[in-house]
């Protein structure tokens, strides 16, 4: 579990092209996975074999590190339902390791798993902070609400404005400067996952509904 509070801004150093997956259903054609090698010294301070780091809010288990590096295997689902896919040797990338119990919680509860991809649309600069447009994908508009928390790349923002088709966040300095939003353009991905207490309710209340023989909306 994390809570969007992004840590270190890392690089990825290498990509690895591994062989075939198996199709994610019969007669499916086979998907590729990859194995991303990423620096990032503070998040690798006493990490081991097993644990999780988030990349750009994508839960991932390190396989190897030494030297404040870090080597992650990306399965095809994955690179499939997140931006991961189009990081290349040089990009960077926001890390963040799991949360403590007993810590403090600075952003919100974030799963690491990443609900879809959005583009931003537009940037409009303040004197003191920047609004960002983001378009979202098809279905995740009824999990986005005004003063909601939404996680982008990784990062635990509260939402401006939302409509069924995109949202807008406020972007401090500190956000600007220590995270990869700061040097996305317009059109680029992002990586989005909605608050799951959303979900939770929604598939609570579809049952209640199914179970009492309401129509379900």
């Amino acid at each position: 579990m994390f809570t969007g509070i992004v840590e270190e801004l890392g690089e990825v150093v290498a990509v690895e092209q591994l062989g075939d997956s198996p199709p994610a259903t019969a007669g499916g054609a086979p998907s590729r996975s990859a194995r991303f090698r990423l620096r990032g010294p503070l998040v690798t301070e006493g990490a081991k074999h097993g644990d999780s780091i988030a990349v750009n809010g994508v839960c991932l288990t390190v396989v190897e590190h030494a030297d404040g590096e870090f080597t992650a295997d990306v399965m095809a689902e994955t690179l499939n339902r997140s931006s991961l896919g189009a990081l290349a040797p040089g990009s960077r990338v926001n890390l963040e390791r799991p949360m403590a119990l007993g810590g403090r919680l600075g952003g919100h509860l974030v799963q690491g798993h990443v609900d879809g991809t959005g583009t931003i649309v537009e940037r409009t600069p303040g004197e003191h902070w920047e609004v960002v447009k983001i378009a979202l994908p098809d279905g995740l508009g009824r999990y986005v609400v005004e003063k909601g928390s939404i996680t982008v790349d990784g990062v635990s923002l509260t939402v401006v404005d939302a409509a069924d088709d995109h949202f807008t966040v406020s972007l401090i300095p500190t956000t600007l400067d220590l995270t990869t939003l700061g040097i996305k353009k317009p059109g680029d991905p992002v990586n989005l996952e909605v608050d799951v207490l959303a979900k939770y309710v929604e598939r609570l209340l579809g049952h209640s509904s199914r179970t009492s023989g309401e129509p379900v909306a």
